[in-house]
């Protein structure tokens, strides 16, 4: 695969996970039930708003890392957006399995459900359902993203440089 095609596919990737924590967040902020607020929702509302803004920084780098992989393509450049938007995907990960899928947070989710009843149990269930959904898209970009590392590196590989010295003379002070 082409080294532009594959930073394109990795942006492509990137918009359809920020499409599927965007429908997260209008459950989890703009669909919340209004009343018996806690920190589990709380919570949550954060985690999901700080993974859409490193989501933000990894894109715009994914975009540098794109325009220079164009003609001309620069591959320094390119290098350097993909290692920025590395850095904010692993964040992004970071925050996604600590704070959204893990064990204690889906329990957590889950009682929190369960102890208030009525609208919150449909609430706690339609989240549940979002960050289900977040988990294809997330392997998708992450997949992607080994995919533009490893054409760099195929990219870097066929460059091959030789130095020869050939009638050198070396002049020494006496």
């Amino acid at each position: 695969m082409g080294l532009e095609k594959t930073f394109r596919e990795f942006s492509t990737a990137l918009l359809r996970l920020d499409d599927r924590l965007r429908e997260l967040r209008v459950t989890v902020v703009e669909d919340r039930p209004s009343r018996n607020d806690g920190v589990v929702p709380d919570n949550l509302e954060l985690a999901v708003e700080d993974l859409l803004g490193w989501l933000q920084e990894a894109s715009a780098a994914a975009a540098t890392a794109h325009k220079a992989s164009q003609h001309p393509v620069d591959m320094d450049a390119a290098r350097r957006a993909l290692g920025a938007c590395q850095e904010r995907f692993e964040r992004m990960e970071q925050v996604f399995s600590s704070k959204l899928v893990s064990y204690e947070h889906m329990a957590d989710l889950t009682s929190f459900g369960t102890e208030r009843r009525g609208e919150w149990q449909m609430w706690v269930l339609t989240a549940k359902r979002g960050i289900d959904l977040c988990r294809a898209p997330m392997d998708a970009a992450r997949s992607r993203l080994a995919e533009c590392w490893q054409e760099i590196a195929e990219r870097v590989g066929m460059t091959s440089i030789s130095v020869t010295n050939v009638g050198q003379v070396v002049d020494r002070p006496s």
